[in-house]
């Protein structure tokens, strides 16, 4: 598992864009983690899936409504992984109302999930493989802090939590 201090991995992963902009076209576009979190604070959290409860009523929500609290305490971006593909990641930022604000990141095939060390093997309940819930500060690529949750639970990972984290660094 990735530990503070370790680079995030060099994958992958996909950002669908609902308005065409320079160098970003509609639809699916390649997000380079490495690139994309050079020489910025990243609050990443991840989520076992797009859609599902306590991930669209707590924990989106509360990365949403403290946006300029991340902000203030000197987060460049927030950004949200799942291990869904970019269609569906674009369909719940609209619905979570992110743009502008949470970064919506598809792991379509869990290849950044694989390389963290944070899969959550949930086949036996027909959702396939998937991510575990946490969360982590990233500064220009390396994993500031790590908030991992044991299963089922709510209570490391949330906006909060990592807030006051981001206001200690």
């Amino acid at each position: 598992m990735i530990q503070v201090g370790d680079k995030l991995p060099a994958v992958t992963l996909m950002e669908y864009i609902d308005a065409e902009t320079p160098g970003c076209s509609i639809g699916p576009n390649p997000v380079e983690v490495a690139k994309a979190a050079a020489g910025k604070t990243i609050a990443l959290f991840a989520v076992p899936g797009a859609f599902t409860p306590t991930c669209s009523a707590k924990h989106v929500p509360g990365y949403v409504e403290l946006y300029d609290a991340f902000k203030a305490a000197g987060v460049d971006e927030i950004w949200c992984v799942s291990v869904n593909d970019a269609f569906v990641m674009g369909a719940w930022g609209r619905e979570q109302n992110t743009q502008g604000k949470v970064r919506m990141l598809a792991d379509g095939s869990a290849d950044f999930t694989r390389a963290v060390g944070l899969v959550l093997d949930l086949t036996s309940r027909g959702m396939g493989v998937r991510s575990n819930r946490y969360s982590m500060l990233v500064k220009d690529g390396v994993v500031m802090t790590l908030n991992v949750e044991e299963a089922g639970k709510f209570e490391v990972s949330d906006a909060e939590t990592l807030l006051a984290q981001a206001k200690t660094l």
